[in-house]
């Protein structure tokens, strides 16, 4: 019985707004501070991008900024993921649903349909919003993401987006819960190309460099939401990959 009304309509109504409402309060509440400041948003209005994030990150995505008519944020078609698209709804934002992963739970998730979506949004000049690592893998960056930008021609931004005050959940990919009256970082990094002719092995080689650019932009906004004085962000190298992934 309780199983059948957590994916109620109405359930799914009630926690759809008691998030919008959460999430609401911490961008009323929070300071926010992007880096760098005066050029966040010059790669997405050169052309159509790939923003790229960490899984259990993402909650913070309706404070972006940018304009939200051209930037489609994709979405898992579990129960966790209709609640955040009835949340989003109420931000303006637009939702993708799918999921990425491997073998069989590919077509399950429908992970192809999303990929091709995405593909025409990007084709059509809209931008996307998606997780560089796949569920119950985290903080690892998969082929997907590049595989994208391989055929959209389109690069990827990584971005991190993060509070002062937080909570972490004990799941997989350790959920931040934001929290109000405190410091909201956004840190942008510089964007990844993908050549239309990458074979593998530059797959993988770039599959790598957006995991090392998405931890660095991570632990850096973490750096900043904790004390930090807000500075260009340095180039990623391992002390950052590894606080990142402690953090």
């Amino acid at each position: 019985m309780s199983r059948r009304f957590s994916f109620s309509d109405l359930s799914l109504a009630i926690s759809g707004y008691l998030l919008f409402t959460h999430v609401r309060l911490v961008g009323w509440t929070n300071r926010l501070i992007r880096i760098p400041d005066a050029s966040f948003f010059e790669p997405l209005e050169k052309q159509p991008v790939i923003v790229a994030v960490w899984h259990g990150e993402h909650f913070l995505v309706p404070f972006f900024g940018w304009r939200k008519d051209k930037l489609n944020v994709l979405v898992t078609v579990h129960r966790d993921g209709e609640i955040v698209v009835r949340a989003g709804h109420r931000f303006g934002l637009k939702f993708i649903r799918g999921s990425g992963d491997h073998g069989a739970e590919f077509m399950r998730k429908k992970a192809l349909r999303a990929f091709t979506t995405m593909l025409r949004l990007l084709k059509q000049g809209e931008s996307v919003l998606t997780t560089a690592d796949v569920p119950k893998v985290s903080r690892v960056a998969g082929l997907g993401i590049v595989t994208l930008a391989k055929h959209s021609g389109c690069p990827i931004i990584p971005v991190a987006m993060v509070t002062s005050r937080r909570r972490r959940l004990s799941n997989w990919d350790r959920t931040a819960i934001n929290l109000p009256f405190g410091r909201m970082v956004m840190v942008r990094g510089e964007p990844i190309h993908v050549p239309r002719d990458a074979d593998d092995a530059a797959l993988e080689g770039i599959r790598r460099t957006v995991e090392e650019r998405l931890n660095a932009v991570t632990a850096h906004a973490y750096s900043v939401a904790d004390g930090a004085e807000p500075t260009a962000l340095p180039f990623p190298n391992s002390a950052l990959k590894e606080t990142a992934l402690r953090e």
